[in-house]
């Protein structure tokens, strides 16, 4: 199955995971370490370690501390995990989820 977006697109772009975001893009911005973002977080070195890793996915109670974090809201990194989540869930059923029969018994949106 293809998301709107990719079909829009024409591409298939594996979506960035969130602790990717926070590896490459947010911790070097404020310049701050691995280290002292667990601390002001929160959180262990090794929680943010693994998030940053790729190994562990965005909680709704990490995605509030991260909102809160980097002033964007925890519903940008809810977003972001779930577009990631439901990309790799999308390719791991494969023919699997296209033998469902599709129902419309509502308007999708």
């Amino acid at each position: 199955m293809i998301t709107k977006r990719a079909a829009k697109d024409g591409v298939e772009r594996r979506p960035t995971h969130p602790g990717a975001i926070l590896r490459e893009d947010a911790l070097p911005t404020l310049g701050l370490s691995a280290s002292e973002a667990a601390r002001q977080l929160g959180v262990t070195r090794q929680t943010l370690h693994r998030i940053m890793a790729e190994k562990v996915s965005i909680t709704p109670e990490m995605a509030a501390r991260l909102g809160r974090f980097c002033g964007n809201g925890p519903g940008l990194w809810l977003r972001m995990r779930q577009a990631y989540d439901l990309w790799h869930a999308e390719r791991e059923l494969g023919a699997e989820l296209e033998r469902i029969p599709v129902h419309r018994t509502w308007s999708a949106a």
